[in-house]
């Protein structure tokens, strides 16, 4: 029932009420008093039962799109795609346009899983999770917990601190090697914000490399609202008490859109600069990986460059949650002895948990904003599509090997 009808149900009764308080009608008998009572109930009844059903048809709605193969325009003769990918079917950037470029190109009859899958490559029976920040990291976490029981393999995360270290010297991260990430005999999962690690440069062996990405703009507007949030912010100050420096009440009021219109030294985002490391602005740097004369110049073409070149030579995968189902796929079939079972075990834990980490009161962006962090954030942004391209391939490659009459399809 929408919010307009609940109103309108609510003024009805009112006037019904006004109308025996003031006698306009007259009382009715009783046997009528109870066919009113009954019928107010059952309605309340459906009330409540109807939101629930809409509760679950949404939950449903979520978890079948996209299907096999609605998402590619496959699954009618006329390969149109309706709802919210109506319009897109030459976007690249969409799991339709992906395809139609695929095949456009002739890629498409050359393609499979094989070739996109670097899970063989690696040395050890470990997935590495180097999270980036706001992502949806907690949520791969707790899935790998879940996963962890069902596929008999352990699940470890760094120790939380006050600072996360992401760049480290090579004798750092060859000590944090040994005694976090390489310590472990049994199959296992580690999890940290770090940047990307060179195992090859540090003479180790590789893990099965995986991560997440989101959308660069929806990121920084992310953390902007979340290191202000009351409960982030009492959470810290119990964790780590008086070294938890407490925020001015100025900074935690400020607005994104007028922190951006209004030039706040907070909210500018130059080109190639080698600082502000703590809002998370560069998405790219933890896949770039450790040398900061490379990968911390903001918005850099070269940082950029490397960092898909590591995605495309070192990960199994790199997801994002605004893909649910294809990247849960995608994780089944690309890493199988860590994310059997995935699919199912993501949707039971949603039901379970909700939402990790959500800020329900967080503004709503401006359209003048976006387009300054559209132009600021260029090539955080084309190393964001590249792995959502990457992922679509993957998705799309494994369609392909099931049933090789698709790449027939005109």
């Amino acid at each position: 029932m929408s919010l307009n009808n609940d109103r309108s149900y609510k003024m009805k009764l009112r006037d019904v009420e006004n109308a025996f308080k003031y006698r306009r009608i007259p009382y009715p008998k009783r046997s009528v008093e109870l066919i009113a009572l009954l019928a107010i109930s059952c309605t309340f009844f459906l009330f409540m039962h109807t939101n629930k059903l809409n509760s679950r048809l949404k939950e449903m709605e979520v978890k079948l799109q996209p299907s096999e193969f609605s998402a590619l325009g496959l699954t009618g003769g006329n390969n149109h795609i309706s709802g919210h990918d109506a319009g897109k079917h030459d976007d690249i950037n969409t799991l339709h346009g992906t395809f139609e470029y695929l095949k456009s190109t002739g890629q498409l009859q050359h393609l499979t899983s094989s070739q996109l899958n670097n899970t063989p490559r690696a040395q050890l029976e470990t997935i590495f999770f180097n999270r980036v920040t706001k992502t949806g990291s907690e949520k791969m976490m707790e899935l790998l917990k879940i996963l962890a029981k069902r596929n008999d393999f352990v699940a470890r995360r760094d120790a939380e601190a006050l600072y996360e270290v992401v760049i480290m010297d090579p004798v750092y991260a060859k000590n944090f090697l040994y005694t976090d990430v390489l310590n472990s005999s049994r199959p296992n999962s580690y999890t940290k914000h770090v940047a990307f690690l060179d195992f090859d440069a540090l003479d180790e062996p590789w893990p099965i490399y995986i991560n997440l990405v989101r959308d660069p703009i929806e990121r920084l507007v992310s953390w902007f609202y979340y290191a202000r949030a009351a409960w982030y912010i009492a959470d810290r100050y119990q964790t780590f008490g008086a070294a938890y420096q407490m925020p001015d009440v100025h900074w935690v009021r400020k607005d994104f859109n007028r922190c951006i219109n209004e030039h706040d030294p907070e909210c500018i985002y130059e080109q190639m600069e080698m600082g502000n490391l703590g809002d998370h602005r560069r998405q790219s740097l933890y896949f770039c990986g450790q040398e900061n004369k490379v990968c911390m110049p903001f918005n850099s073409h070269e940082a950029m460059q490397r960092a898909k070149q590591n995605v495309e030579e070192r990960y199994a995968v790199v997801g994002t949650w605004e893909d649910t189902n294809v990247t849960l796929t995608v994780l089944e079939a690309y890493v199988p002895r860590f994310f059997k079972g995935a699919f199912d075990e993501y949707y039971a834990m949603r039901r379970k948990l909700g939402n990790f980490n959500r800020n329900s009161f967080r503004p709503t962006l401006n359209d003048k904003t976006r387009a300054i962090l559209s132009q600021n954030l260029t090539r955080e942004i084309e190393f964001y599509q590249f792995c959502k391209h990457r992922l679509y391939k993957q998705y799309i490659a494994l369609k392909m090997d099931r049933d090789p009459a698709l790449r027939e399809i005109n």
